[in-house]
C-alpha cells in the first residue's frame, strides 16, 4: 500500500490536522482535502470511495472523520486495517473527540501517526508500542538525569559552605592582625608615668597617657606579618573597588560580622545611647565586647567578654582622685589594672589610684585604668539564645522556625537585629513575626529586628518559609544588639579626692555591644 495522506476532518469538510507520508504539494493535498465531502453520497454507508487516481478510506468518529488517502493500487484490507488503528490512537490522546481537543493534542496525534506510517508504507506496530515510541521514554535517562540532579545539588551545598569557610576564615585573620596591631600600639609605659593614648577606647589594651599632659603622636604601626596560609588575597582590590563606589554616592553596607566600630547599625546604637549621657567634669566609661559563637545544632563554640574602664578629666583641681569600685560579679571575671595604678590598693579595697598620688591623671584624655576578660564554654553564659529551625517541605523549599530567648535577665538589650541570610533570588513568605522585618533583595536576607528585649519581654519569634532553598541556606545567622547595663557586674561607687577623701560629682557611661555574635 501506499498512504499518501491522514486526516482528521469534521463531516462538513473542515481539516483540523493532516500528516502527508510523501512527497506532493501542499496545493495538490489541500485539493485533495476539499474534494472529499464533496464524494460523500448522503444516506449511504461506505468505508472508501474513490476517484480517478486516489482512495478515500474513512470511519466516522462521532462528529468528525478519521481519514486515510491512498492510491488506487493500495490493498484495502490492509488501508482498512490500518484506518482501525489510526481511529485508536486519536481516543488514546484526546480526552473528548472534539475538535478544540484535538487541536489541543495536535503534535502528540502526528508524532503517533508517523510512528504508523513511513515514507507511505504501514510499520508493524501496535498501540502500544506506540505509546512508548511517542513518550520516548527511558530508565537510563531518568537515572542519569536524577545522578545528575543531586550530584549538581551536592555541588551547590559544598560550594556554599566553602564560601562561608572561607569568609569566616577571612574574617577570623583580619581580627587577630587587628588585635596584634593594637597590642603593639606605640606609647609604652614610662618609668614615671603612663605613656601616650590617642587611639578609641573600643578596643580591649589599655590607653596610656604622659604625666606631664604633653600627647605623643601614636607612631604608624607595620602590619603583623603572618606565614600562614593568607586568605582573601584580593581583599585590597576589592576594598579600592568598594571606596571608589563609596565617592561616586553609592551606599555600602558590608554584610559580614565586623570588627566594633566599623559596624553601622552598633555604631549608630551606641550613638544614641552615649547621646542621652549627661557627662561631668569627671567621666568613666564602662564598655564590654562580646563575640558569642554558636553552633546551629547547640553548643557554645566561642564565647569572650572583654571590657574597659576609661577614666576622663577635664577640670584640673580634680586630677588628683581615686575611685571606688564594687565588683558583685559571679562568673569569675579576670581583671587587670593599669601598671601605673596601684594593685594592692585594687586588690584589698576594690580602689583605683595612682601609684604616686601626688601625680595627677592627665586631663581631656580618656585614660585606661582597668580592663576585664572572661572566656567561657558554659552554656549558661549566654545571653540570648538563638534558636533557627529550618526543614524541608517537600515541595523543594524550607519551612523556618526561627526564636530567641532571653537568659541573662538583668540585660535590657536594645535595637536588636537578627539577620538570616537567603537563597538568591527567593522571597521568603513570612506568616508569622514578633517585632519588625524587612526583606533585602539586592543582598538576599532577611532582618528581623526587635527594639528592646528584656525580662518583661524576654521570648519572640517568626516563621517563614522559602521556595528551592535547603536547611545550610539559612546560615551563619547573625545578631547585633547594644545595652546600657553591661555584662560584667562592675560598676563605680564612689570617687574622692587623695587629699581630703571628700567626695565629688561624677558621671557614668556603660555600653555592652556586640562585636560577633552568630549561630553557624
Amino acid at each position: 500500500m501506499v498512504l499518501i495522506a491522514a486526516a482528521v476532518c469534521t463531516k462538513n469538510g473542515k481539516v483540523i490536522i493532516s500528516r502527508q507520508f510523501v512527497e506532493m504539494t501542499k496545493a495538490r493535498i489541500e485539493g485533495l482535502l476539499a474534494a472529499f465531502p464533496k464524494l460523500m453520497t448522503a444516506g449511504k454507508q461506505h468505508t472508501y470511495v474513490e476517484t480517478d487516481s486516489v482512495r478515500y478510506v474513512y470511519q466516522p468518529l462521532e462528529k468528525l472523520y478519521m481519514l486515510l488517502i491512498t492510491t488506487k493500487a493500495s490493498n484495502i484490507l490492509e488501508d482498512l486495517e490500518t484506518l482501525r488503528l489510526f481511529s485508536k490512537v486519536i481516543p488514546e490522546y484526546c480526552h473528548s473527540l472534539e475538535e478544540k481537543e484535538i487541536l489541543d493534542n495536535a503534535f502528540n496525534l502526528i508524532f503517533a501517526f508517523d510512528e504508523i506510517v513511513a515514507l507511505g508504507y504501514r510499520e508493524s506496530v501496535n498501540l502500544a508500542q506506540i505509546k512508548t515510541f511517542v513518550e520516548m521514554d527511558s530508565h537510563e535517562e531518568k537515572v542519569y538525569q536524577a545522578v545528575r540532579q543531586t550530584q549538581e545539588r551536592e555541588a551547590r551545598q559544598k560550594m556554599r559552605e566553602k564560601a562561608k569557610e572561607l569568609q569566616r576564615q577571612r574574617m577570623e585573620s583580619a581580627k587577630r592582625g587587628t588585635s596584634a596591631g593594637i597590642g603593639r600600639s606605640s606609647g609604652g609605659f614610662s618609668s614615671d608615668g603612663f605613656g601616650s593614648s590617642g587611639g578609641s577606647m573600643s578596643g580591649i589594651s589599655a590607653p596610656s597617657i604622659e604625666v606631664d599632659n604633653k600627647p605623643i603622636l601614636p607612631k604608624p604601626q607595620k602590619p603583623v606579618s603572618r606565614n600562614a596560609l593568607k586568605l582573601g588575597g584580593k581583599s585590597k582590590d576589592v576594598d579600592s573597588f568598594v571606596d571608589q563606589l563609596k565617592s561616586e554616592g553609592e551606599k555600602i553596607v558590608n554584610l559580614t560580622p565586623t570588627p566594633a566600630g566599623t559596624n553601622s547599625a552598633v555604631a549608630n546604637a551606641k550613638a544614641k545611647i552615649i547621646s542621652d549621657i549627661h557627662t561631668e567634669s569627671i567621666h568613666l566609661k564602662l564598655e564590654d565586647k562580646l563575640v558569642v559563637r554558636v553552633g546551629r545544632d547547640g553548643g557554645l563554640q566561642q564565647f569572650e567578654l572583654s571590657g574597659l574602664l576609661t577614666l576622663r578629666i577635664t577640670d584640673e583641681n580634680l586630677g588628683r582622685i581615686k575611685l571606688q569600685l564594687q565588683n558583685e560579679d559571679t562568673h569569675g571575671i579576670q581583671l587587670q589594672t593599669h601598671p601605673n595604678v596601684d594593685k594592692e590598693l585594687f586588690k584589698t579595697r576594690s580602689i583605683i589610684g595612682l601609684k604616686n598620688p601626688t601625680k595627677p591623671f592627665p586631663l581631656n584624655t580618656d585614660v585606661g585604668v582597668l580592663k576585664w576578660r572572661f572566656v567561657s564554654q558554659d552554656d549558661s553564659s549566654i545571653p540570648l539564645t538563638i534558636n533557627c529551625w529550618p526543614s524541608e517541605n517537600g515541595e523543594g523549599g524550607c519551612d523556618v522556625s526561627i526564636e530567641y530567648e532571653l537568659e541573662a535577665h538583668h540585660l535590657e538589650l536594645q535595637d536588636v537585629t537578627i539577620v538570616i541570610p537567603l537563597p538568591v533570588n527567593v522571597q521568603p513568605n513570612v506568616v508569622e513575626y514578633d517585632g519588625t522585618y524587612n526583606y533585602d533583595s539586592r543582598k538576599h536576607m532577611l532582618q528581623w529586628n526587635i527594639p528592646v528585649i528584656d525580662a518583661a519581654n524576654k521570648m519572640g519569634s517568626m516563621e517563614f518559609s522559602c521556595s528551592s532553598s535547603i536547611p545550610g541556606d539559612f546560615f551563619p545567622v547573625q545578631a547585633t544588639f547594644v545595652s546600657k547595663t553591661p555584662y560584667a557586674a562592675l560598676k563605680a561607687k564612689d570617687v574622692t579626692l587623695v587629699d581630703d577623701e571628700s567626695s565629688v560629682k561624677f558621671s557614668t557611661e556603660t555600653l555592652l555591644f556586640v562585636d560577633k555574635y552568630e549561630i553557624v
